[in-house]
């Protein structure tokens, strides 16, 4: 049941005087339900519950973490089609996006239990004393990591439920003991609801303490700036803009005490098409990137927004082919008017630009926020010169740059800021020939691909989400996959302490049987 309510710790709550609603871009109508923002008292009430539970919440065993979050997958399934129907009348979404989505929320929550009950995750190190080495005895050492605190996480406009309110950096910072406060999107505010009161629930009949978990309706901006620059708030995730993300990474780094924000934020994901491979498969590269470049009316962080290639016959020829696999493709909705508007307003800027040509352009009728989709090429030199043509257009729109050869190819590629992916299309033989082209591209991306398409993220261990600036304010973490969790924990070392006194992760005895580095060697045996 959607209340538009604000759920602080176990508590609804709605005390503030701004309302909105959402808004269901397919009908382009508003949805019914009022939402209250968060007051400024119940923000604090929300943090101070959040700081307050991070006492306890912080040693509760990994087994009873993962009981919680388990409960939580299970809860959002109980859900049934209360939240895929407010899904889809929220995004415009269809049911098949919304149901694939949850799974994936579902299987991130499962993913952390099983971490967290296997326990090894926290990387103890132990380096036991020598007191007879000499000048100086050894002293006994063991290292962990623990949590940092309450966390704050942005839902994503794109994601209701992968990336927002028990996705991904949820999940990551419940895994790792850390208490969540999420600034629920204002577009998808009653999808934000239905899961956090899924989230609740599961916390009441796990015995967790209120105050693990709350969701805060916010409009604007106001929430989600009181939130980073609170005190007792030490780390933020976030997935949305460059502008969104860097905002709060500023303001986290004026407060007294600077905190992380680990933001992703956006990407053109490069394509490099090689002359050999591409000579071999025009056409099944035109087919695969016409679908790669609308899927999702192309409204994901991965979607191929830069095609980079040497000029060629062989390159004119997918350009043609491209162009016309494109445009006859139906167009599909965008998430809200607001995202259609932006995705309409940078589309027209960057084919503004003199340098450009448009080479497909759908334009035939389409319904009220239905996107366009469109191609445009540009010459190398140009490319370069222009660096507006370098920023992302959030839609279904891509560039083919065109390079005059080997060496421009590599320029751009080195010009480029940091991304999420980058793509080959390469066969074997140009993997050697042009390894200065897959060195550039690898150190401007989190993750490069052979001879695939950049949409998709797989949620396992191995998978990078993440790239250098501005593609995430740090590239040495992901935000899919279990490794995600480090981002809210930090190293902790005991000196000299009393083994009965230690975590379980690092007494002797190893009664959680975890895999340890004990002595320079990995074991799961006693000491």
């Amino acid at each position: 049941m959607i209340t538009g309510k604000n759920h602080i710790g176990n508590r609804l709550s709605a005390l503030g005087s701004k309302t909105y609603k959402t808004f269901n871009p397919q009908s382009n109508i508003e949805n019914g339900h009022v939402f209250s923002e968060a007051s400024k008292d119940e923000i604090d009430e929300a943090v101070n519950l959040a700081a307050e539970a991070f006492k306890a919440f912080r040693t509760i065993s990994g087994v009873k973490k993962a009981v919680f979050l388990r409960a939580i997958a299970d809860e959002i399934l109980n859900l049934g089609d209360a939240l895929l129907d407010t899904y889809c009348s929220e995004t415009g979404l269809p049911k098949g996006r919304a149901e694939g989505e949850r799974g994936r929320t579902v299987f991130q929550l499962r993913t952390f239990a099983d971490l967290v009950e296997k326990g090894s995750w926290v990387e103890a190190s132990i380096d036991t004393a020598i007191p007879e080495r000499t000048p100086v005895p050894k002293p006994d050492l063991r290292k962990m990591s623990i949590p940092i605190g309450p966390i704050v996480v942005f839902g994503a406009s794109n994601f209701p439920l992968a990336y927002s309110t028990a996705g991904g950096d949820t999940a990551a910072a419940l895994a790792a003991g850390c208490p969540v406060i999420v600034k629920s999107h204002p577009m998808h505010a009653g999808t934000g609801e239905l899961v956090a009161s899924a989230v609740v629930r599961a916390g009441q009949d796990t015995d967790m303490p209120n105050g693990v978990f709350s969701n805060l309706n916010s409009s604007g901006i106001e929430v989600g700036q009181h939130l980073v620059q609170h005190p007792k708030v030490k780390g933020v995730g976030f997935t949305g803009s460059i502008r969104g993300g860097r905002a709060l990474y500023d303001l986290a780094a004026k407060r007294q005490e600077p905190i992380p924000v680990f933001a992703e934020m956006g990407s053109i994901n490069p394509v490099v098409l090689l002359p050999e491979a591409l000579k071999k498969n025009i056409d099944g590269w035109a087919e695969t990137y016409a679908k790669s470049i609308t899927l999702g009316t192309g409204q994901f962080c991965t979607n191929p927004g830069l095609l980079l290639g040497i000029k060629s016959d062989a390159l004119d020829e997918f350009i043609k082919k491209l162009a016309d696999g494109i445009v006859h493709i139906e167009p599909g909705c965008m998430l809200h008017p607001n995202i259609f508007g932006a995705y309409e307003k940078n589309k027209s800027r960057a084919l503004a630009q003199s340098e450009l040509s448009l080479v497909a352009d759908f334009e035939n009728h389409v319904t009220t926020n239905y996107a366009r989709q469109a191609l445009a090429k540009v010459d190398g030199a140009d490319f370069l010169e222009n660096l507006s043509l370098h920023q992302e257009v959030f839609g279904p729109f891509s560039i083919v740059v065109q390079c005059e050869d080997v060496k421009e190819l590599e320029l751009v590629i080195s010009k480029l800021e940091g991304q999420l992916t980058g793509t080959l299309i390469v066969d074997n033989k140009e993997m050697i020939e042009y390894q200065s082209i897959i060195e550039a591209l690898k150190n401007r991306v989190g993750r490069i691909i052979f001879n695939g398409v950049p949409t998709g993220v797989e949620v396992c261990p191995s998978m990078t989400h993440g790239g250098p600036y501005p593609a995430s304010t740090d590239s040495r973490f992901t935000a899919v996959g279990i490794h995600s969790i480090k981002r809210w924990v930090r190293p902790f070392s005991f000196q000299d302490w009393p083994n009965d006194l230690l975590p379980e992760e690092l007494k002797n005895e190893n009664p959680l049987k975890i895999k340890r580095l004990v002595n320079g060697e990995w074991t799961n045996n006693k000491i």
